[in-house]
């Protein structure tokens, strides 16, 4: 059972279109008045005080009074009236003329002009042979994919609200989440998950750490993205060495998250695939995190869990659950990271 959802579509054709064709030269081509700059006024709509941004390499815009946001092709669609399909398509038609785009930036943090501040988390630290043991018992996950995470900065330990925890975060520090050492809910949010106050919860964990890899596995939760390191090693690594692993794990932690537009960017021309869970949202957030992918031309596909089984005969319903699978199930799903 090769259990995947493809997304393929020409990616590689539209996002060679963005590289040609930004915000600024679609703006000149519709004729709109003004200049498209970080505060400046709608395009779209009657606008007496400047609420619309572009960023400074012309390649995400960002209306503050409507909530609409995204990049080149979903400004031409706005504009345009089309449909997403037929948008990319005149997109791609359009961006064969002489319009000549302002350069593109490399990026690695969130810029956007929108961005909220900055958080201030607590203190973290790193974790102690003690606290790796108790983790991998409590996750059912391997000691070794829970000091690659450490390696990477991605995992860390501190005590909020009197209790014991591990947190997912990553150097941009704008986005972080904490579970308890315990497996309990935190009580002031009802929920086993606490992104911390201030925190961008759209913010990909793990995005600019991806950079020097091909591929990128998305999660959806810090549980599977821990369970992914764990794979990474499993399937990938030579005698456990790390070196051959050809796979960054990435955390979306919400299913009702949308990508952060500054990290689309990040994703651009590398091999994607998606571990949603096998529920409606789980579902829904790989279709929703798919189409924002193959616009910035990631070559995208998604696993599909649904069908495999865990070694006690329940069904396996994400990327943490598949580290037990049963030997038939293990034998189905052959190797899961890109």
């Amino acid at each position: 059972m090769k259990a995947f959802y493809s997304y393929h579509s020409g990616l590689s054709t539209l996002e060679n279109a963005k590289a040609r064709l930004n915000i600024p030269g679609l703006w000149r081509h519709f004729g709109f008045p003004g200049e498209p700059k970080v505060s400046c006024k709608s395009p779209f709509r009657e606008d007496q005080h400047p609420s619309f941004s572009v960023n400074a390499d012309g390649t995400l815009w960002h209306d503050f009074a409507t909530g609409e946001a995204g990049d080149a092709v979903d400004f031409f669609q706005r504009a345009s009236g089309l449909s997403h399909k037929d948008a990319c398509r005149k997109f791609i038609e359009l961006a064969g003329g002489n319009i000549k785009p302002t350069a593109r930036t490399d990026r690695t943090q969130p810029q956007s002009a929108d961005a909220k501040p900055k958080p201030v988390f607590p203190n973290f630290t790193k974790g102690t042979a003690a606290d790796f043991k108790r983790l991998a018992s409590l996750r059912n996950i391997g000691r070794e994919g829970l000091e690659f995470a450490s390696e990477h900065r991605l995992l860390w330990f501190a005590s909020l609200k009197d209790f014991p925890a591990w947190i997912v975060t990553d150097s941009a520090r704008v986005n972080a989440q904490a579970r308890r050492m315990d497996g309990r809910q935190w009580e002031h949010v009802g929920a086993k998950a606490w992104t911390l106050p201030g925190a961008w919860a759209a913010w990909p964990i793990g995005i600019a750490e991806s950079k020097p890899f091909p591929a990128i596995a998305v999660c959806e939760g810090g549980p599977d993205f821990l369970a992914a390191h764990y794979l990474a090693l499993w399937e990938q690594a030579s005698h456990n060495t790390k070196l051959d692993v050809q796979c960054a794990p990435v955390a979306m932690l919400g299913a009702s998250q949308r990508i952060h537009p500054d990290a689309l960017p990040m994703f651009a021309g590398k091999r994607v695939r998606i571990f949603g869970h096998d529920d409606e949202d789980g579902r829904a957030a790989v279709e929703r995190w798919a189409r924002q992918l193959e616009v910035v031309g990631a070559d995208v596909d998604a696993f599909n869990f649904a069908g495999l089984r865990q070694w006690d005969a329940k069904p396996v319903k994400d990327l943490n659950d598949s580290l037990l699978m049963d030997a038939t199930s293990f034998a189905e799903a052959g190797r899961m990271l890109p």
